[in-house]
């Protein structure tokens, strides 16, 4: 009888699975709802939609998602595949044509002889064979009662925010210019918006006081318990704990000297490239549920911007996750019922990046399961590994909550390194690199594929 499991949803998190699964000699049916039904933050039809920024972050060793991607890159990740495929210039980042991503992702998986697409919502936990659920932050009330009543955890959640996009056509260039923070990358991968201390102190007023929209039908039940995850905090929001709190993060002018005096701004506002093409620019770290009216009349105070018309403003939904620890094991499965997996910010990884990385692990976890093989636990001394271990038993401290990759939850390194946080940091990548090599090998025993 030919191995085989079930993936429901066609993110990030469950395409990684499903190709996986499917690369080891398992057939993989597929379940995405789209394009018969949408979540309220999805408007394509395509597989592994980017619905707020289209970055991945650092790329860089001395940072724990540039160890991420390097380790998902020797494990062969069709994430990290489609992302140098259809990547767009950001400095030390990986940004991506958006659109194209999606796109080298569907044809993948529509093309993968052991892989069926079933074009159907889920409404239930299959109750017979192996499943992994990927149905996302924005899991369908139905489906998302059934996980709550199963895992007999509260379900938790918090709020996510997209950053706009501009016309690049719109930006006055006599005032924005190209360059990247420190020369790094190209040199002249972002467009900066450079302030004077009384245009920041005009845009500050304007946005922390201007109108927020109400919250969307389907958070309104969550509406007196609003939580923002930190990582993606609406720049209203982050405005409000202090005048110079943007000067700090994501309006930091420091490294963008300007052409004409070389000197720093007071404040700068960078936009990076959403497509390959150059016509469409993000506002960076600019994530935003205030109303679209509002958008358009304070983001037009950033100097270059005052004409600007956008293809998409921000937004800001709900993002679903559930208590993992004592749920979940390293391999993404449920405890009580080993045959289901979960995968995706759903289980409390934080990141696109993370969010695929989770797929690898549950894809290829509920493969082996499949083909009668033993449960194999990513090692702790690897970031894949270490956000497994996180997200099963949860902090030392405090309430468990989302996780970006970071070197933080990684086991200590037996010698002292000199050099400073930069070196150490390079010293996890390598150990990282070590370990993993010798786990691949494991890993490809008694595999079909």
């Amino acid at each position: 009888m030919n191995p085989k499991i079930r993936v429901i949803g066609a993110g990030l998190a469950g395409t990684e699975a499903a190709v996986q699964a499917a690369n080891m000699g398992v057939s993989v049916e597929l379940y995405e709802m789209k394009p018969k039904k949408y979540t309220p933050a999805h408007h394509t039809a395509g597989f592994a939609e980017l619905v707020c920024s289209n970055s991945f972050r650092s790329s860089q060793l001395s940072n724990a998602v540039g160890v991420l991607k390097k380790e998902l890159s020797m494990l062969n990740s069709l994430f990290m595949e489609a992302a140098y495929k259809t990547e767009v210039p950001a400095g030390c980042a990986l940004a991506v044509d958006r659109e194209r991503f999606s796109a080298y992702i569907t044809d993948k998986i529509r093309s993968h002889p052991l892989i069926t697409v079933v074009e159907e919502e889920v409404v239930s936990i299959p109750s017979d064979g192996i499943n992994v659920i990927a149905t996302g932050p924005l899991t369908a009330d139905g489906l998302a009662g059934e996980i709550s009543s199963l895992l007999g955890g509260e379900q938790l959640h918090f709020f996510d925010a997209a950053a706009p996009i501009v016309d690049f056509a719109t930006v006055n260039t006599d005032i924005a210019f190209f360059a990247s923070r420190y020369g790094k990358g190209n040199g002249d991968d972002y467009l900066n918006c450079p302030m004077t201390r009384e245009q920041y102190d005009a845009f500050y007023e304007a946005l922390t006081s201007a109108e927020e929209a109400p919250l969307k039908a389907f958070d309104s039940a969550s509406q007196k318990e609003l939580t923002v995850f930190e990582g993606c905090m609406p720049i209203e929001v982050m405005a409000r704990r202090g005048r110079d709190t943007l000067r700090f993060g994501p309006m930091k002018p420091v490294g963008l000297p300007l052409p004409q005096t070389g000197e720093d701004a007071y404040a700068t506002v960078q936009l990076r490239r959403e497509n390959r093409d150059g016509t469409m620019y993000n506002i960076v770290g600019f994530q935003t549920h205030l109303t679209f009216a509002e958008q358009r009349r304070v983001f037009r105070m950033i100097p270059g911007l005052e004409n600007a018309e956008f293809f998409r403003y921000g937004v800001m939904h709900r993002n679903t996750y559930i208590n993992s620890p004592g749920l979940l094991s390293p391999d993404y499965s449920v405890k009580e019922r080993p045959n289901l997996y979960f995968a995706g910010q759903m289980t409390g990884v934080e990141g696109y990046v993370e969010s695929a990385a989770s797929g690898f692990v549950a894809g290829v976890s509920a493969a082996r399961r499949a083909l009668g093989l033993d449960t194999l636990l990513f090692p702790r001394e690897t970031v894949i590994g270490a956000m497994a271990c996180y997200v099963s038993e949860g902090p030392t401290h405090g309430s468990f909550q989302p996780m970006n990759a970071n070197f933080g939850i990684l086991p200590q390194l037996d010698t002292k390194i000199k050099g400073g946080k930069k070196a150490r940091n390079e010293a996890f990548a390598v150990r990282s690199e070590g370990v993993l090599a010798d786990f691949l090998n494991e890993l490809k025993k008694g595999v079909q594929g």
